[in-house]
């Protein structure tokens, strides 16, 4: 079986995505896997349909195909994937698929022919689902609740938009998969009906712009845990309490919403400070957070790998793509203030927790191994914050005697990014140990690319001149310039000087190696959300780039950014 067209190319990619999702799901551990790809989804590809570049998992028509090579098909194909084996479950899919294979072995078929072996086999109609395939965009669900005390009904109202995206300013409602389940006050699973089925866990199939869903049989108002394994490529808006988010944190059965729940939290907190730095106050929360990560920490109960996950504050990254406009100074400095915070308030709970994870033995590969390294390295990440000694002791003894690569890369990535004082040398040290192994020297480039440093420009130039770096490797060009987009110092310079550089690295490379010089503007296409200081000096590097004798590839994207 192939593709028709490279129109259908999300039928291949998308299909493959998902099943190594699975498959690694299945391997290790199915919330942490989620939990990995759901990040990366919400940060890139999320960015990828806000942005000018923004197009259906199907695109409609293109000027150079390499640049559809994206996020979209790849990433947000496998979760249409996905949504097509939520509303089907397990055993219908498994006969859709098999029926697709059947049906259509050695032809070249498209995602209609896809959709419609599913439909065929389950008896489920998605017609209306087949839009995602045809819409760009990442729809906005909001959700509204109430409760009838009196007869134990308990309402969801439920309405969906998609904004407007280049070509394709008017949208047409989805049918979006919503799993949710519900939880008392005290944070027991509740059973309740839906259409007179009683489930603890429930689909809701949101097919129109505006949906009343109706729980009945309850006998107190409880708390919603919705779009559990984050059924839908979607942004969820609903108005959680502190002590709301708290109870999913600690008691949700799906282990994605307890994530979920102390990501919205974190967000919620670090709102509070990214605006309190953009307007020059000083940083000043209680955090619920501290409250939450203890009980976690004290939970011997618990899989390891997923309270690392909780654990880890949201992205800089993440944050940009929920602001507007975006302030990467005022992110950077809330993170750190946050995690500075629950270093210092939990500091005695990081150390016992780094060392009851401590793996005494030889290297393993098992998930239950894997769980226990996860949480340790991100435990001395927060015990290094409150710039304890015997901390910092810690971190240099994890990389000079660690037995894995997963131990001794955490140890120096946790130096480059708290500003360890040995981190220039550990860095020259893990250089000079693993210098003849290329891909570990890329992860190596990455990072040193990506530190936080007055002379942060000045050391990504250096590394352009470095042995190890050759402008003709795409991968260490990667490496190099995409960790550099990662320093706030470096790239976001008030000056433009950064923004300046990888526009020239960019003019270069459009001769060189259109594809890769493509993909390097990507950070450039966000001016239309900067803060307007740096707005006006990415806008004038990319018009600079387009002032040149361009590829297709660059050309589509700098000139599509630009309109």
């Amino acid at each position: 079986m192939t593709c028709r067209d490279w129109f259908q190319l999300s039928l291949k990619e998308g299909f493959t995505v998902f099943r190594d999702q699975t498959f690694s799901a299945d391997m290790h551990s199915e919330t942490v896997k989620r939990v990995e790809d759901v990040s990366f989804l919400k940060t890139a590809q999320f960015a990828e349909d806000a942005g000018p570049m923004a197009h259906p998992v199907r695109p409609a028509s293109f000027i150079e195909i390499s640049n559809f090579y994206t996020l979209t098909v790849y990433e947000k194909g496998a979760e249409i994937v996905r949504m097509i084996h939520t509303l089907l479950g397990a055993e219908k899919f498994r006969a859709g698929s098999d029926l697709y294979f059947d049906r259509h072995d050695g032809q070249a078929v498209t995602c209609d022919d896809f959709v419609a072996a599913m439909q065929d086999a389950s008896g489920v109609d998605l017609s209306q689902f087949k839009r995602w395939y045809s819409q760009a965009g990442t729809p906005v669900v909001t959700v509204t609740d109430s409760y009838e005390e009196s007869t134990g009904t308990y309402r969801l109202v439920m309405t969906q938009h998609t904004p407007a995206t280049p070509g394709q300013p008017t949208k047409l409602p989805l049918h979006i998969p919503v799993r949710v389940g519900l939880l008392s006050q005290q944070g027991d699973v509740l059973s309740a009906q839906v259409n007179g089925v009683a489930a603890e866990d429930h689909v809701l199939h949101l097919k129109a712009n505006e949906q009343e869903f109706v729980f009945t049989g309850l006998t107190s108002r409880p708390v919603p845990s919705l779009l559990r394994s984050f059924s839908a490529p979607v942004k969820l808006r609903y108005e959680y309490s502190a002590k709301d988010l708290l109870l999913l944190l600690s008691a949700d059965s799906d282990g994605f919403n307890r994530w979920s729940a102390s990501q919205q939290l974190a967000v919620n907190e670090l709102t509070l400070l990214i605006n309190q730095a953009i307007k020059g106050d000083e940083l000043s929360i209680e955090s619920q957070l501290i409250q939450g990560f203890k009980a976690l920490l004290s939970d011997a109960a618990l899989d390891p790998a997923m309270v690392a996950l909780i654990l880890a504050l949201p992205s800089q990254a993440y944050l940009s793509e929920l602001a507007d406009p975006i302030y990467p100074a005022a992110i950077k400095q809330a993170r750190q203030h946050l995690k500075a915070q629950l270093a210092n308030a939990l500091s005695a709970d990081f150390e016992r927790a780094y060392r009851e994870h401590k793996i005494h033995g030889e290297y393993q590969a098992t998930a239950e191994d894997i769980a226990h390294r996860s949480l340790k390295n991100i435990a001395l990440s927060y015990w290094v914050e409150t710039g304890s000694e015997l901390a910092q002791q810690e971190l240099v003894t994890q990389f000079q005697t660690a037995n894995n690569m997963t131990d001794q890369f955490s140890a120096l990535s946790i130096a480059v990014h708290s500003q360890h004082p040995k981190a220039a040398e550990l860095l020259a040290d893990f250089y000079e140990q693993w210098q003849s192994e290329p891909l570990v020297v890329n992860k190596w480039l990455m990072l040193s690319a990506s530190q936080e440093q007055e002379n942060a420009l000045s050391t990504v130039k250096g590394l352009l001149e470095h042995p190890a770096f050759d402008l003709k490797n795409p991968n260490k060009v990667r490496s190099v310039l995409g960790g550099f987009g990662q320093s706030v110092s470096g790239f976001h310079k008030a000056d433009g000087s950064g923004y300046q550089f990888l526009a020239d690295q960019i003019i270069v490379l459009n001769k060189r190696n259109p594809q890769i010089a493509s993909r390097l503007c990507t950070p450039l296409t966000r001016w239309k959300k900067l803060q307007p200081e740096l707005s006006v000096k990415m806008k004038a590097e990319l018009e600079r780039i387009l002032a040149e004798d361009l590829s297709k590839d660059v050309f589509e994207v700098v000139s599509k950014s630009l309109a």
